[in-house]
């Protein structure tokens, strides 16, 4: 089992302080999911994580202190997904979820039969065989999506962030990504971290959920224990009602009184 533990990370820009004391780890199996209004530093805090930006505090994997890794050893054990990923236009679908296997490849090396493999698989499993020889410009920003999403499937890495999945997706899709990964969390045995913006689905599919306030955790544990009425309005500002359901809390807006 793998485990990735954050201890007090913080993440300063133009001196001022983004993410604030952050703690927590997730093992290999499980999925949190960072959920909190605009400007709480959900993505700033995958972004530490994957080494995109600087941070303090100890960041480690399995008791390894990640920021002493080479970038290519780092990648075998974190794959990121930005919210809008970046795609080199004139690369073909396949050869861009192709990159994912990059990190495991020896210096100079061509890639494997079961890199191939690999690559053909995540395909499958994300319907993504119609899209697999286009140019990645070409791509919708749902499709985009979806693609960014099976290169870091192929990259099969222990840890999995993602910022936003869903984004862009109609609800079909969005059930079908959210599926996917759940389903390989378990049966690949990774972690995922993502942050998310609908609060109904990230109770959904996820273990637990973290919630951040102005940098800093203001709530964690299970849906039932963070998405109550009483913390919504004091972290979101917003008036909701819960229903209960067997899968977890359905939030639904409200009418602001008086309004």
């Amino acid at each position: 089992m793998t485990t990735l533990t954050l201890s007090h990370l913080d993440v300063e820009i133009a001196s001022k302080k983004i993410v604030d004391d952050v703690s927590f780890s997730v093992s290999t199996g499980e999925w949190l999911c960072i959920i909190g209004p605009n400007g709480a530093g959900k993505s700033t805090l995958l972004r530490a994580i994957a080494g995109i930006i600087p941070s303090t505090g100890d960041l480690l994997i399995d008791g390894t202190h990640l920021r002493t890794m080479a970038p290519r050893d780092r990648a075998c054990w974190i794959a990121y997904v930005a919210q809008e990923p970046v795609m080199p236009s004139g690369m073909r679908v396949f050869d861009y979820i192709m990159l994912g296997r990059t990190a495991h490849l020896r210096l100079l090396a061509s890639e494997s039969p079961k890199d191939f493999e690999v690559t053909q698989f995540v395909i499958d499993e994300l319907a993504l065989q119609e899209f697999a020889h286009r140019d990645v410009a070409t791509l919708s920003g749902g499709e985009r999506q979806r693609v960014a999403i099976a290169r870091a499937l192929a990259q099969a890495s222990p840890i999995v962030l993602l910022d936003e999945p869903t984004t862009a997706l109609d609800i079909g899709y969005q059930q079908d990504v959210l599926e996917l990964i759940d389903r390989l969390r378990h049966e690949q045995k990774i972690a995922v971290i993502s942050t998310m913006h609908d609060l109904t689905v990230s109770g959904l599919y996820p273990d637990s959920l973290m919630m951040l306030s102005h940098g800093s955790i203001a709530v964690q544990g299970s849906a039932q224990e963070v998405l109550t009425v009483e913390r919504i309005l004091k972290t979101y500002g917003a008036h909701v009602r819960i229903v209960e359901d067997s899968r977890g809390p359905i939030v639904v807006p409200e009418r602001k009184p008086g309004l």
